[in-house]
């Protein structure tokens, strides 16, 4: 059965199962050796080694919670197999140049690896989406808050196998 949810690369996928393996393996197991050895200290209601570490435990259990669901929602696409690399799609690398000539390169990559300042927008950013199937010389619109935007497509890479 082939996963259709939301796309993500394999770096990101491994990103957050290495955080699933850390908070699960290294430290809930320190946060449950600390409020066993509060509670085994007496009155509860005052400790705040054992009250502390049981919101943290809710803490940690509720990420691994999420991570959990998410990874099984996501889609593992790896850039580098693209076929059609003349089109922008998951994973290119892009370089756009707006109205004033300013230049911007940018990956698109999923939702949970994105990081503008890293120059990584999420796949459902609106951005990402006015670029899908573009090719170099095509103009894209995309509506920003502060307006309409017009970014020409310059250049389009992908990672190599």
């Amino acid at each position: 059965m082939q996963n259709n949810g939301p796309p993500i690369s394999p770096a990101g996928m491994a990103a957050l199962r290495a955080r699933y393996d850390h908070l699960l393996g290294k430290e809930r197991p320190e946060i449950v050796e600390i409020v066993s050895w509060a509670a085994g200290n007496g009155d509860r209601s005052e400790n705040g080694d054992y009250l502390y570490g049981r919101k943290r435990m809710r803490e940690i259990d509720r990420e691994l919670a999420y991570l959990a669901r998410r990874m099984k929602a996501l889609r593992v696409v790896d850039p580098a197999r693209q076929d059609e690399r003349g089109k922008v799609f998951f994973g290119a690398t892009v370089v756009l140049a707006d109205e004033d000539d300013v230049h911007l390169t940018m990956t698109i990559v999923g939702d949970d690896e994105q990081d503008a300042a890293a120059g990584l927008i999420g796949w459902s950013a609106p951005l990402a989406r006015a670029l899908r199937g573009a090719q170099v010389g095509d103009l894209r619109t995309v509506r920003l808050p502060a307006g309409e935007k017009e970014w020409e497509v310059l250049k389009i890479n992908y990672p190599d196998l």
